[in-house]
Parts: C-alpha cells; structure tokens; sequence
C-alpha cells in the first residue's frame, strides 16, 4: 500500500533540509540546483542537498523578464545566494522582484541573501505571518512516525517540545526587518505589463491565511505555493490561519476564477497539468464532507483515522493513502472548527 502523501514528502523535503542549517560544512559538501525549462524565459529551481531524501525547500520559479527577474519562493535558510548564482547562469539580467506564495520558512528564508533593492511582494497575512513564525501545526515532531532519521535532525537543530508542533527558523529576526515584504496586497495585484505581467490572486484560507496564485498569463502557467497540493490528503497549518474547511472553498474559487493556465508549479513535487486544480479541489471538498458526516455521526477522531480510506475515484487517480499521523491532525484540525 502507498502510504507516502504530499504531507509525508514535505515532512522530508521541508524538515530535513534543515540539518544544512545547523551544519553548514556539511550542508556545502553538495549542495546544487537543478534547472527545468518550464517555458523559454519560465523556470523551476530545484533544490539538491547531501542527505538522503534532504531538501534546501519548496519550488522556486524564476521569470526572466525584459526589465529584469522575478523569481518566486526563495526556500529555506542559506540557499538565497545558491539561487541567485544559478539564476547569473541563466541571465545577466538583475533580480528586481521576489514573490512570496506563503509565510513559512522553506518559501522565504532566502530572501534575507537578496540585495535591499530587491521588492518583495506577498499577501498581507503571509507577511504577518512571517514576523511571528509560529510553530507549524501541520508538522508535529515525526518521532513515532517512520521518520526518526529526520526526528534526529529536529532535535539538533530546534528548541521545541518533543511532542508539540515544529518550531520555524526566524531568519528575520535581529535583521531589521531585512527580507520581509517590502509590497502587500489583499485580495488580487498586477505586477508588470504585457507579456511579463504577473497577476497574483488570493482567495481565502487554506495551507495558511495567506496563501497566493502567482499567475503568468502570457505563459499560461501558475505557481500554486503549497495550497495546491499534491495527491494526498493537504498540510493545513491552523497556526498560521490555515483551514481544513475553507481549503475547498478557496481551491475551487481559484480553479474557477484562474483561466488559460495549462501548467502548475507546485510548491513541492512534479509539474502539473491545469486539470490538477479542478481534482484537488474536488478532493479536499470530498475529505472535508467524509470528516464532517463523521463527527456529525458521534465519531471520534481516532474511529476516523481507522476507517477513512482514500475513495476509490482518487485512489485510482493517484492519491496515496495517508500516514495516521498526518490523517490524525488534519481530522482534529477540522474538528476544532467545527465545534
């Protein structure tokens, strides 16, 4: 049985990761990023660290532009100067922008290595959220589960209690400010013009309370952040405003509202076709339904972990059954809103 989820991937692409941070001559022993041409002047970042499964973060995408670079996600601590240089290898062009498609930590470290001249864009509460850095409630500590490699790491490099949510790194923090958004928006801005434009949406809670569309529309391509998850049941980080029951609203506002995309770039994983957001919307409105009848029926959040299973429709989709860990908090978040 597959048992590996988005949730599961991020644990290990977003968790370990961190060990760079707390051991920097090893971090720097093979540290690299990989380049994918989703367009002619549209890329992915990929990160590459030495540890086995170990990750420097989230998808950073990079739109080379004619008056410059825009370069979305900037991933976890210290691979700010590693995007940079692989971005001088694509062009000479400056970075004049950084988009932020969420606060945590593996999408927004690396701003603190960009020049001050540099704006950074993001959604009000996604820079709201930046400045506290809350743990992540999403992210239990992974003891217990079959990740104790990564438990280790935590350990070493994080004060938090050893059986509570997962501290984020506050690379802010005694900077001044330096790497916080210096540009807000609410509910829809426009960055650019013409076939360089840069249209980022906000629909509601999800992953977190400020989660943004970054949409190219010349290229007909988007990245998602972390709300458009992969197949598998999503992180909701309730902490940081994030919502088991709005998630499916949010997703089908922008499935519906976003036209003449054909690509997404994730936040973690694969590329993937348009097609993706009509299904993961559809997905999380079935989970949340499932939960919502289950608590309505008297059942306790463990009889939900034992019995939900991933619907045949997703199942032969794709969707991996989740680990009862992951499936455990998702349900109790939901059912602490739904008091």
């Amino acid at each position: 049985m597959r048992r590996v989820t988005f949730l599961g991937s991020l644990l290990i692409v977003g968790l370990l990761s961190l060990l760079g941070a707390a051991s920097p001559g090893r971090q720097q022993q093979a540290r690299s990023i990989h380049v994918e041409k989703v367009r002619d002047n549209l890329f992915v970042l990929r990160s590459v660290a030495p540890m086995e499964s170990a990750n420097g973060g989230g998808n950073t995408a990079v739109l080379i532009a004619a008056s410059g670079v825009v370069v979305v996600d900037t991933k976890n601590p210290g691979w700010g100067g590693l995007i940079l240089s692989k971005i001088q290898e694509l062009t000479s062009k400056p970075v004049t922008t950084i988009i932020n498609s969420h606060g945590h930590w593996d999408h927004v470290s690396g701003n603190v290595d960009f020049p001050s001249t540099v704006e950074i864009v993001a959604h009000e509460n996604a820079r709201a959220n930046m400045t506290k850095m809350a743990p992540i409630s999403g992210l239990a500590t992974p003891c217990g589960e079959p990740n104790g490699y990564a438990c280790k790491v935590l350990e070493n490099v994080t004060d938090r209690p050893a059986d509570g949510p997962w501290s984020q790194p506050n690379v802010f923090k005694g900077r001044n400010g330096k790497g916080l958004p210096t540009k807000t928006f609410k509910d829809k801005l426009s960055l650019g013009s013409g076939p360089d434009r840069v249209d980022l949406y906000y629909f509601g809670r999800g992953h977190t309370s400020g989660d943004t569309f970054v949409v190219f529309p010349a290229l007909r391509a988007m990245h998602g952040g972390d709300i458009v998850g992969g197949k598998g049941i999503p992180l909701l980080d309730a902490n940081s405003g994030g919502s088991g029951v709005a998630i499916p609203d949010t997703l089908r506002k922008a499935a519906d509202t976003i036209a003449n995309v054909d690509t997404i770039i994730p936040a973690h994983g694969p590329v993937r076709p348009w097609s993706h957001m009509n299904e993961y919307a559809d997905f999380n409105r079935d989970f949340l339904t499932a939960i919502r009848e289950a608590k309505k029926a008297g059942k306790s959040v463990d009889e939900v972990v034992t019995s939900w299973k991933v619907p045949r429709r997703y199942a032969d989709a794709g969707y991996s059954e989740p680990q009862s860990a992951a499936l455990k908090r998702n349900v109790q978040i939901i059912y602490d809103e739904l008091k």
